[in-house]
């Protein structure tokens, strides 16, 4: 009876739910212990290093156990929530749960069977090894020995023979990359297939602060590691960095140290634009819809793509090759509770102009709700940063990690211009565009700003140019 009340438990893990991603912190749990759950209903919201995300529980059952508090940051692939399935009106008694091995009804932690998986959330099928996040690559028997030596304090761990270190997984290309950046690949995460190492996570390992690990015995005395400069700890505030965050740090990072940054100013009469901002609010086609500036502007940037598009790129390391995209996925810089994201617009390239409204408000307000999911924030091609809207007259924006350009807006101020011969009040913002340089040289970067600009200072060229 006892086993066939344990064989009725299922335990729900952490899924995938954005691409290559390995841990996530609950946020928030919606159900407790006791409580009845169906198939779809949402039981937590987690946040990962993209976005703040809502978990469906895949079966019907009642709540046995949560196994982490709010707050906890839980790998991908551990169990959070024991459901137990039987159909009973409550979770059975403690003295109920003997520590028996699992069943065959319930995933193994390491085996090889199908994972429940929630759809869409792109969990792996074939595998259930979880990636490390930090420092190189340890055996299986020398990580379980290491753990419990952790867990029973900072005893002597019983005596083994060290595994030889087997050679990473890397191509030529990216195994160059590292030895011109001054990475060892023993110490780097691999996230490729089959465990190899991507350009990606070299970029990702220069920009991870490293933490040797002492190989001195454990009698030996622990080499403090260097604090935070502080002056007085009482009127401090220290903020953990994780998440989107910790994320955005570690992209701008490695973007700055990575693409080889040039950025390029033009200040210009938009007083046209303004105008016409006006206009299209109060045309009927646009009736419910965002119309503002940054609309006008994102339309100028993608007739400007269409003119000039070997703008529209990205640089493949491994490959060593430019990889021009035949499409715009136009990326929108949004300042959130939880930090900077960049969403975008799918396919921007085709859309009409109110539908390119429509796009923009909902990306905006989903992005202020903290909804925005991982496949929002991926496959972006080139980026729009509106620092206008704090005030700002212009910047040196960072590139968003895979993409070759980004305009930066600045503010739209009343300033004394020169038109038409005589010195008048005119609308003027300061555009910046910043690209890459080891695929979009000067010429066409200037082109590109020229674009934009000359779009903005007479918008009927939407029209005759498109």
């Amino acid at each position: 009876m006892t086993t066939m009340t344990e064989a009725s438990v299922r335990e729900f893990k952490m899924p995938d739910v954005g691409e290559g991603l390995t841990e996530a912190e609950i946020l928030k749990w919606f159900v407790q212990p006791g409580d009845t759950v169906t198939d779809g209903q949402v039981v937590c919201e987690v946040e990962t290093a993209k976005a703040a995300v809502e978990l469906p529980i895949p079966y019907d059952g009642v709540v046995r156990e949560l196994h982490f508090p709010e707050g906890t940051t839980v790998d991908v692939g551990t169990a959070i929530i024991a459901v137990d399935v039987s159909g009973g009106s409550a979770p059975a008694p403690a003295a109920e749960q003997p520590a028996a091995p699992r069943t065959a009804d319930e995933p193994k932690a390491e085996g090889s069977g199908r994972q429940p998986v929630l759809v869409g959330y792109g969990v792996a099928t074939s595998s259930t090894r979880r990636r490390p996040r930090k420092g190189p690559e340890v055996p299986v028997q020398q990580a379980s020995t290491a753990i419990q030596t952790e867990l029973n304090g900072h005893g002597a761990a019983p005596s083994a023979t060290p595994a030889v270190k087997e050679r990473p997984l890397a191509k030529p290309p990216v195994r160059k990359l590292a030895k011109d950046l001054g990475v060892d690949l023993t110490t780097v995460v691999p996230t490729g297939p089959d465990g190899i190492i991507t350009r990606e996570d070299v970029h990702a390992a220069v920009a991870r602060p490293e933490a040797p690990q002492p190989e001195a015995p454990v009698a030996a005395a622990p080499v403090p590691a260097p604090a935070a400069v502080s002056y007085d700890t009482t009127r401090e505030t220290r903020i953990p960095v994780k998440g989107v965050r910790k994320a955005t740090a570690a992209a701008m990072v490695g973007s700055a140290f990575t693409a080889p940054h040039v950025t390029e100013f033009v200040t210009v009469d938009v007083t046209r634009t303004m105008k016409l901002v006006e206009e299209l609010k109060e045309d009927k086609e646009f009736a419910g819809l965002r119309v503002n500036p940054l609309l006008l502007i994102a339309k100028a940037l993608l007739v400007a793509i269409k003119r000039n598009p070997d703008i529209n790129a990205s640089w493949d390391e491994a490959a060593q090759e430019i990889v021009v995209k035949h499409y715009v996925n136009l990326g929108i810089a949004a300042a959130t509770p939880r930090g900077l994201i960049v969403p975008n617009i799918k396919d921007a390239h085709a859309k009409t102009l109110p539908q390119l409204a429509e796009s923009l408000g909902e990306l905006v307000s989903t992005a202020r709700d903290g909804k925005t999911s991982p496949a929002a924030m991926q496959g972006g091609t080139v980026t729009i940063t509106n620092v206008g809207v704090f005030g700002v007259d212009t910047g040196t924006p960072i590139l968003n990690p895979g993409e070759s350009a980004i305009l930066a807006v600045g503010a739209i101020k009343l300033q004394p211009w020169v038109h038409k011969g005589k010195v008048k009040p005119r609308q003027v913002t300061t555009l910046a565009l910043s690209f890459d340089h080891r695929l979009v040289d000067g010429e066409l970067g200037s082109k590109v700003l020229a674009d934009v600009a000359a779009i903005l200072e007479q918008p009927k060229r939407l029209i005759t140019w498109a």
